[in-house]
């Protein structure tokens, strides 16, 4: 039976059972769009190493994709398929990682702003819109995924991710995926979830200014609830200790991002910031650290931390006009003033800008050249950009 044939029987199985034909309702609320061959045979297989990709929202990263691809084994003759999941919006990523340009070309030729996956290899894209718990616990949703060559998180908003998928059979099979190295990226609310830890976004989106004056405000929710090194959403190995954030300069972030990480880091003394649970400095082990990405750039990361370290790379597309940079965040001293209703202090906020195509060593956090910055009573020292 033809794997495609299949999953139309188990979506409508689950159909029957929600009208009635079974015991547990289990209601019929994803969306399942595809493009190309999603039946056919593929015999791609992964690298032996996770492979990674968090994008900073705006203009999707091209290379990033056909990394994904490259890194998935998809070959031409191999086939493959690429998995697009999302809580709302369009499958609007199809065409764009299938064809190789407007005119639904699958020529080698690709234009700018297409990715050709149909000439690499791939025979299938195809996405999910997954808007609730029941769809993430379907057995269509979940077979779809676990088949998946490569998945991509879409953007959107990063509550729903959380309050949806995690906890859910999409979450274990997510997590199956990661142990197995198939490549998983993610922009903007895609991106947020892939840390260890989470800016959650439950009540809303916080701007830097907000996050600085009080660190403990409403908007200021973070995943898991209280923090724990287990109990997250998910966590591959790469972004261990670490919190991630998007449109960093675009959208001013850098300071949300600092106090995000100094949210992190445990009380010591009379200092430090309640319900931490990491350590300030260099530990590669307890230290706390954040990433941010601007738009229209992705990190690429690869390695398995132990045999090969974790190392990521900048992209962006040739014709991108932003400086797309990719910055590295770690406090260097516990947070001297971090407490509900206060503006954070916190010194020696270390900062390492990626903005070439060198590689960056997130194992031992090195690089690129380090600047200090200080939080003064909410107050940035210098610019950290």
């Amino acid at each position: 039976m033809h794997l495609h044939k299949l999953l139309s029987i188990l979506s409508v199985a689950a159909f029957v059972v929600a009208c009635g034909g079974g015991n547990e309702p289990l209601p019929v609320t994803h969306e399942y769009h595809a493009l190309g061959q999603p039946d056919a045979e593929v015999s791609a297989s992964p690298q032996a190493e996770p492979s990674l990709v968090i994008m900073g929202g705006g203009p999707d990263v091209d290379n990033a994709f056909a990394w994904m691809i490259a890194r998935a084994g998809v070959r031409p003759g191999t086939g493959g398929r690429f998995v697009v999941i999302r809580a709302t919006g369009t499958d609007a990523y199809n065409p764009y990682i299938y064809f190789s340009d407007d005119k639904d070309s699958t020529s080698s030729q690709i234009a700018a702003d297409w990715v050709g996956g149909a000439s690499m290899g791939l025979s299938s894209v195809e996405t999910l819109v997954i808007p609730d718990r029941n769809a993430a616990n379907h057995p269509f949703v979940n077979a779809v995924v676990a088949r998946a060559q490569a998945v991509f998180i879409a953007g959107g908003d990063q509550s729903d991710y959380i309050r949806y998928w995690k906890g859910t059979a999409l979450h274990a099979t997510l997590d199956n995926l990661i142990a197995q190295n198939v490549p998983v990226g993610g922009t903007s609310a895609g991106l947020a979830v892939l840390g260890q830890f989470d800016f959650s976004a439950m009540v809303d989106s916080v701007s830097t200014a907000e996050a600085l004056t009080n660190p403990y405000n409403e908007f200021m929710t973070l995943d898991p609830d209280p923090l724990s090194l287990t109990g997250g959403f998910l966590t591959p190995a790469a972004f261990r200790n670490t919190i991630l954030d998007s449109h960093l300069d675009s959208r001013d972030r850098m300071g949300r991002l600092m106090t995000f990480v100094s949210r992190l880091v445990a009380p010591l003394g009379s200092a430090g910031c309640k319900g931490g649970i990491l350590a300030a400095g260099t530990s590669t082990l307890q230290g706390a650290r954040g990433i941010g990405v601007g738009v229209e750039t992705a990190l690429l990361v690869q390695g398995d931390g132990l045999i090969t370290p974790f190392t990521g790379q900048r992209v962006t597309n040739p014709n991108s006009t932003t400086e797309s940079a990719v910055y590295f965040v770690r406090p260097m001293e516990v947070p001297k003033v971090c407490s509900s209703g206060l503006p954070l202090t916190v010194g020696q906020m270390e900062v390492r800008k990626l903005s070439d195509s060198s590689v960056f060593n997130l194992s031992d956090w090195a690089g690129k050249p380090a600047r200090y910055v200080d939080v003064t009573a909410g107050v940035l020292s210098s610019s950290p950009y």
